[in-house]
């Protein structure tokens, strides 16, 4: 792992190199904008080489639920035979070329990125022994400003679970990174929730019990753990995990206007077929009420019972 947290320390003093020329010291609000536009172009940087599998991903997922119905009629056909069912699913997926993993794929590529952040933010102490400073690219000077910077008054490697000696060292106090954590971990569950609920609403509910009781997890069950979990993120790491969410939905939003999900297609073709449908019955009904108003004119038109006939001649030279 030690190879990630150089990468990532790497990437992250990069951005704060580039921020510091830009922006110089960049601290107002109680905020050191060149780390935290470090950690945010860190996010960015590592979605930009992740975009490629993430589309990937999305086509892997488009193919494996245009195979639904081949995938249904195995299951029954060979229903009772595991072995040869997995057998005849192997075969299916390379002949169509469709990769069932492709779909947790971009997920574990991000994790040992979020876990070297977590690694690198959490060495960030002003009780970290000098030699262990300079690990990971490091310079003491970017160590001591690093450890230093804050977001709105709380250190970015501070975390709701501090203790009072941690945030003494850190120059911090426990009122100001209890409110900041607080609203950041608020902010990363919601955008958490939003993400899945994104694909899940493009999607559709998975038709299988399984498969849907997962989706259910990933919607209710994730942003819920993070408010447990989010307590011992630090600061830095709740920002990393925001910011990406927001990057998600955006690009979940691109993705699906360019590669809809094929139910989508069908529901409105079905949709279009029920509205021409609606409209046979009405031209049939405007058709009748023409037919059943001639009807009326005609019968509004013939002489009434017991009246004595008209002579139309008669009735012109009469008046002649």
């Amino acid at each position: 792992m030690a190879v990630i947290y150089e990468i990532i320390s790497r990437i992250l003093l990069f951005w704060h190199a580039a921020w510091h020329k830009v922006l110089g010291n960049g601290s107002w609000l109680g905020t050191n904008w060149t780390w935290v536009l470090g950690i945010i172009c860190l996010v960015l940087t590592v979605r930009a080489i992740l975009f490629p599998v993430f589309v990937k991903q999305i086509k892997s997922q488009r193919a494996m639920q245009a195979l639904q119905p081949k995938i249904k009629a195995l299951q029954e056909k060979h229903k009772g035979d595991r072995e040869t069912l997995q057998q005849e699913l192997m075969k299916l997926y390379r002949e169509e070329k469709a990769n069932p993993l492709m779909g947790c794929l971009p997920m574990f590529l991000q994790v040992p990125v979020f876990i070297g952040l977590f690694h690198v933010l959490r060495h960030l102490k002003p009780t970290m022994p000098e030699h262990l400073r300079t690990l990971y690219g490091w310079t003491a000077g970017q160590f001591e400003s690093a450890s230093h910077a804050k977001l709105f008054g709380a250190p970015i490697a501070a975390s709701l679970r501090s203790t009072p000696h941690e945030l003494a060292l850190l120059g911090a106090n426990g009122t100001t990174v209890k409110i900041v954590a607080a609203i950041l971990i608020a902010a990363m569950m919601g955008t958490t929730f939003l993400t899945s609920r994104q694909m899940i609403l493009k999607t559709g509910w998975a038709e299988d019990p399984q498969q849907r009781m997962v989706q259910r997890l990933m919607l209710y069950g994730v942003p819920f753990s993070l408010l447990i979990s989010g307590t011992i993120f630090p600061i830095g790491v709740v920002i990393y995990w925001v910011t990406t969410n927001l990057f998600s939905l955006g690009q979940q939003m691109w993705v699906l206007r360019k590669f809809p999900p094929p139910n989508q297609n069908g529901a409105a073709a079905k949709q279009g077929a029920a509205k021409q449908k609606a409209k046979a019955p009405a031209k049939g009904g405007d058709k009748n009420d023409a037919d059943s108003a001639k009807t009326v004119d005609a019968r509004a038109l013939a002489p009434k019972v017991g009246a004595k006939p008209v002579n139309p001649k008669k009735g012109g030279a009469a008046k002649r």
